[in-house]
């Protein structure tokens, strides 16, 4: 049992010398992670990064590929793609002098992405997996008014809740953010008190300007939005502004113009999950476990969306 005041996440970790941070929906989801990366490799840790990749990353030559659907990015990778997440990343880990390869996964369906984890955990002798999503419809079970975008994040779950072995967690982080793809943050919350009582809720943390992890993310984030400017990460933006005590709505890119924003305090919280726990709670879960294609994924969840009775939006009153 954790003491009140350490944190769930780190507490876990601590025996861990060999830890896996991934991120869980694409793009630009593993700077959600990075506040974690950095503080594991400040304790001394070797921390490994991957990312499922929304990048052209079939295209790459022979020698970036560690194993199928898993390629190794450094900061000289494909240097002709405008859109690289992994390799902007990669860039600035070296330009902050932390070790500089970044992993992406292939965008794929279970199997493969489940052999492709497989892989880089006995690659590296892995004893703990961090997997991370910028926002929370990695919590819906499937049966919300509204899932957001969650093709890629719970094929991300379903291909680790088949690995035994390492430790295995969720970071939720970017509360609200899914707002806007139709979640529903009241029953965001409903899910999270169900995790609780299945005791696979590990608490809560909020990123810190104050720290030193927390200023370098916002640093990071701020270099990935001069490198991508026409494709900043509106996730990862709003979750630097809100550390940075930004609040309401906050235009930092184009890509929000029309949208009203609610950058928040609350975007700035990490809520941490054994992954087995969200893994049982997912209603569909094993719809997708025989996929090998990211379309398989979807089809099977439109299909499962068209059986089940749909729980109403659930509104914060306060």
């Amino acid at each position: 049992m954790t003491a009140l005041h350490a944190n769930p996440l780190f507490t876990r970790l601590e025996s861990a010398e060999r830890v896996l941070v991934a991120g869980a929906g694409g793009g630009f989801d593993i700077y959600a992670g990075l506040p974690v990366a950095l503080s594991l490799l400040h304790q001394g840790k070797q921390v490994q990064l991957a990312n499922l990749s929304f990048s052209a990353v079939e295209g790459l030559p022979p020698e970036s590929w560690l194993a199928p659907d898993v390629a190794a990015v450094t900061p000289d990778t494909a240097p002709h793609q405008a859109y690289f997440p992994e390799r902007t990343l990669a860039q600035w880990l070296a330009l902050h002098r932390y070790p500089s390869t970044v992993h992406a996964f292939s965008r794929v369906g279970v199997q493969p992405l489940r052999a492709a984890y497989r892989a880089l955990i006995e690659r590296y002798d892995i004893d703990a997996v961090v997997l991370v999503d910028g926002g929370t419809d990695i919590l819906m079970r499937g049966d919300e008014s509204g899932l957001g975008t969650p093709e890629e994040d719970l094929t991300s779950v379903a291909a680790l809740a088949g690995i035994d072995g390492p430790e295995r967690l969720i970071v939720s982080v970017g509360f609200g953010i899914d707002a806007y793809h139709g979640v529903s943050h009241g029953l965001v919350l409903e899910n999270i008190a169900a995790l609780e009582r299945d005791g696979a809720y590990l608490g809560a943390f909020s990123v810190s300007r104050s720290t030193r992890e927390g200023a370098l993310f916002v640093d990071a984030v701020a270099h990935a939005q001069e490198c991508t400017p026409d494709r900043p990460s509106i996730v990862n933006g709003s979750i630097a502004a809100a550390v940075q005590g930004s609040f309401g709505n906050v235009q930092f890119t184009s890509r929000t113009r029309g949208s009203e924003l609610f950058v928040n305090p609350l975007m700035s919280l990490c809520f941490v999950f054994e992954l087995e726990g969200v893994a049982r709670r997912c209603l569909y879960l094993d719809r997708i476990e025989d996929t090998y294609l990211i379309r398989q994924v979807s089809t099977a969840i439109e299909l499962f969306r068209e059986e089940v009775s749909t729980r109403a939006p659930r509104r914060i009153p306060h």
